[in-house]
Order: C-alpha cells, then structure tokens, then sequence
C-alpha cells in the first residue's frame, strides 16, 4: 500500500491527514494552531507523526509558504511564519521526524491537486490564486508549474496596489477584519463581514468593496500578463458563494470602466477547496 502522511502548514493552523495513492483517498484528517516559534513548530510536526505510528507510510509530504527550493530543502522569500526561511529545514525535518520529507510551496500544492484531480484537468494555461491568511498563487503553462529563476513564480501575494501595500495586505478577508476591527473596536472575522455587507451594512460594505477592487486588478492584470484559459480561486473562500459572486462582479465592472479589449478573466473555485493544499503535497511526493 502506497500511504504518506501530509501537512499543510499555514499562517493560523497545521491541517494534516493521510494519504493513500491507491485509492486515492484523504483520511484522519485534523488541524492544529500554528505555533509562533520553530522549536514549538517541529513538536507540533512530531505530535502529528505519533498520530499516525500504526499506519505505514512512505514518508510525509509537505505544502509550506515561501519560495520553497526542493533541490536543497531551503525556503526562502518571506512568509507569515517567519521562523521556516533561509536554512536547510527539509533535512531538519527528516532527521527530526525520520521519515523523507518532499516539500513544495503551498501554492504550487494547490496547483498540482486540481491539474491532477480536481477542477484544471482539462486545462493547460492556468493562474491559481490562493487566498487565506495572505495571497499565494501559482502560474501553469502546458501544464507545467512556473518555479521562476528564483522560486518566486506566482507570488502574487508580492504584487503592490495601492500606497505600496502588498496584495496579501490587502486582498484577503483576514487582513480586511483586522482593519475593520481595528477601526471599529470589534472582534469580527472576516466571513461575518462579508455577510453584513451583503446584508446592506454601509460601513462593512466600504471595507469589502476595498478588498475586492483590489484582487479584481490585480486579476485584471495577470490575465493580461499571462493569458490563462481561467483563473482558480482556492482557499477558504473558494466555499464562501457570496465572496466568489461579489469577486466576479467587480472583475466585471472594472473590464466595463476599461477601453480596449473587454476579456473578463473566467474565474472557477478550486474542486478541493481546503483539502488542495494537502492532495497536491501527496501528488509532489509521488510524481515530482
């Protein structure tokens, strides 16, 4: 039985489950708080392992933020989890956990589950824009994932609007509640003022409208930049229906405003939603 364990490691939390190619199915899913520190952080990697010591398994299969070098098991660029950068943490991690380890950028996992399984199948050109707790992203040309010349292929999350904030900064629903919080001394998440906006709350409205202007340009520019046949929106707002028709309707309303030739960028929520990340670390494993 070909079987690994797989980790998705975000900036709030550590999804993992198990993997079996056969079958290609996901199992014993579970999720753990990220910790804020990289000793913490092996401990948690360990705690998942020992939940699994029953199973046999081929190794573990890792999707991680960052610029994630596969050759030399170092990730660099930045990231919410400040402490995985720049040292060779994949031999850290084997030597730790005695197990291989394949890691690849959260992204890219993302990328590679629905090419391979999910809602890219039939599909060669393709932008995938992840959105959590900041903006990850991944390019697709015949199929192939675009790593770049320094592992940076679509980091969208990098790309700056307005006042120089960065699209992770300002396209999220995490990092919108944090603003509205801040500046109305709440304590709200993100999905609950989408839904007062949708809702008619004027000030919710003023905060989401924000958010989505800004990943409706800056998908207005990457399809003119890359032409994909669609753009594929996961994370945790690919199941949120109200954030996927109110993105649409501002990518619609901003091609309307703009002279030249009228494409609205086709956008399609990823198939596995939250589980991408963790599938396509399983697919790095076994295919890359």
């Amino acid at each position: 039985m070909k079987q690994i364990i797989v980790i998705d490691v975000g900036g709030t939390s550590i999804k993992y489950g198990l993997w079996n190619e056969d079958q290609k199915e996901l199992s014993s899913k579970g999720k753990i708080i990220t910790p804020d520190n990289l000793e913490s952080f092996y401990k948690v990697l360990e705690t998942i392992v020992v939940n699994f010591k029953d199973e046999q398994v081929d190794g573990i299969g890792l999707s991680i933020p960052g610029a994630v070098d596969q050759k030399v098991g170092v990730i660099g660029g930045i990231s919410a989890i400040p402490y995985i950068h720049d040292f060779p943490i994949r031999s850290a991690l084997e030597e730790r956990l005695k197990l291989p380890v394949a890691m690849e950028n959260d992204a890219n996992c993302a990328a590679l589950a629905e090419l391979s399984l999910g809602a890219a199948q039939d599909l060669k050109n393709i932008i995938f824009i992840v959105i959590g707790t900041g903006v990850g992203g991944a390019v697709v040309i015949n199929r192939q994932l675009i790593h770049g010349s320094h592992h940076l292929g679509g980091e969208f999350g990098m790309l700056l609007g307005h006042s120089n904030k960065r699209l992770s900064h300002s396209g999220t629903s995490v990092w919108m509640a944090r603003y509205y919080n801040k500046n109305h001394g709440t304590s709200i998440n993100g999905k609950e003022i989408i839904e007062m906006a949708e809702n008619g709350d004027r000030s919710a409205k003023e905060y989401t409208d924000t958010m989505y202007y800004n990943l409706a340009k800056a998908i207005y520019n990457l399809q003119f930049t890359i032409d994909p046949e669609a753009i594929i929106i996961g994370g945790g707002v690919s199941e949120n229906k109200i954030f996927l028709k109110s993105l649409n309707q501002n990518i619609a309303d901003l091609v309307g405003k703009v002279s030249g030739v009228k494409l609205i960028p086709k956008i399609i929520p990823a198939k596995f939603h939250n589980d991408s990340n963790l599938i396509g670390a399983a697919y790095n494993f076994y295919y890359d």
